[in-house]
């Protein structure tokens, strides 16, 4: 039974990864600042460590102590528009503290990180579905940091030979047990949650995009799924001598107004949105050609968006106090 460390294991993402790999019999640690993440969805069963990943000698010490086989780093700063207003502090944050995570792995000789990337390195792109080689141009900082941070793997896997997977997410929504739901308030679907639940109308933002209906597209992958991805990753670089990044999506895009009118067919009520002007650093179209990670990690994604607004919904109903 080998054990993995957790970088941000008590997000939201962070937590199902967790779920995954303790129902895959991995041993787990997860270390997190709970400056996002909650404490009540550490479970009892693993080792917690409330450190800031910044402190690479604790973090070194940690790995050491529970003889850690690889690391899953997902903690990282992860709002586009707070990127846009402070930039500094996304690059001291995501930047700063792979550095922290990759000098305690070299450390405490740990050869294999499965890495929490983001599709928006791709910027604005051209193509109706983007691969794992298209054209990398973000536009916010927070994308920057991403991209840094699959240099900064490349790099140690040619300084000190580590094996690494990159997971180019795309729109996680969704919830896999009603514990474990997304109480953040930069994802659309918990977003419009919190509008109706303090009587206002949610929000469209921009409907002047060169799409269908005018809002952009997105592609939208069940947390569930992407934990499934991530344990797939890991049992792949343990096994074979692979490096690489992926894409991470259901390769389906649904534009803004589309999810808006997926969750009032849940609800059962009509949400009635509005339309606001556009943020910054939102590209219009961002969909992800699966191909590689179906090949590479003979992995799919199995749930649709009904499902994510579904599952979203039932865990926003019974989630204590919204935190």
């Amino acid at each position: 039974m080998s054990t993995w460390l957790v970088t941000g294991g008590a997000g939201y993402i962070g937590a199902h990864v967790v779920k995954s790999l303790l129902e895959n019999d991995f041993k787990v640690v997860i270390v997190d600042d709970l400056s996002t993440g909650l404490a009540r969805k550490v479970p009892s069963n693993v080792v917690f460590e409330k450190i800031d990943i910044a402190e690479t000698k604790k973090l070194t010490e940690i790995m050491k102590t529970n003889n850690v086989e690889g690391v899953f780093h997902l903690a990282a700063k992860k709002a586009v528009i707070e990127s846009v207003e402070n930039p500094s502090l996304y690059y001291r944050e995501n930047i700063g503290g792979l550095i922290s995570v990759l000098e305690a792995m070299s450390q405490a000789n740990v050869k294999k990180i499965v890495y929490s990337s983001s599709c928006s390195v791709y910027g604005n792109p051209t193509e109706d579905f983007v691969n794992e080689n298209s054209e990398t141009k973000p536009l916010s900082p927070y994308g920057e940091t991403k991209l840094i941070g699959e240099l900064l793997l490349r790099a140690d896997e040619s300084a000190r030979n580590i094996k690494w997977v990159a997971l180019r997410y795309f729109n996680v929504a969704g919830s896999g047990s009603n514990e474990l739901g997304d109480t953040g308030v930069f994802n659309l679907i918990p977003m419009v949650f919190r509008a109706l639940e303090n009587n206002e109308s949610p929000k469209v933002f921009g409907d002047d995009y060169d799409t269908p209906d005018g809002s952009c597209i997105r592609d939208y992958i069940h947390v569930s799924d992407l934990a499934e991805a991530h344990l797939l990753a890991a049992k792949k670089i343990t096994k074979e001598q692979y490096s690489g990044v992926l894409n991470i999506g259901r390769g389906e895009g649904f534009s803004v107004i589309e999810v808006m009118n997926t969750i009032s067919e849940v609800l059962e009520k009509d949400i009635n949105f509005e339309i606001s002007s556009r943020r910054s650093g939102d590209p219009a179209r961002a969909v992800a050609d699966v191909t590689k990670s179906i090949k590479d990690l003979n992995w799919e994604a199995k749930n649709d968006l009904k499902s994510m607004v579904s599952s979203a919904w039932q865990a926003w109903q019974n989630t204590p106090a919204k935190s």
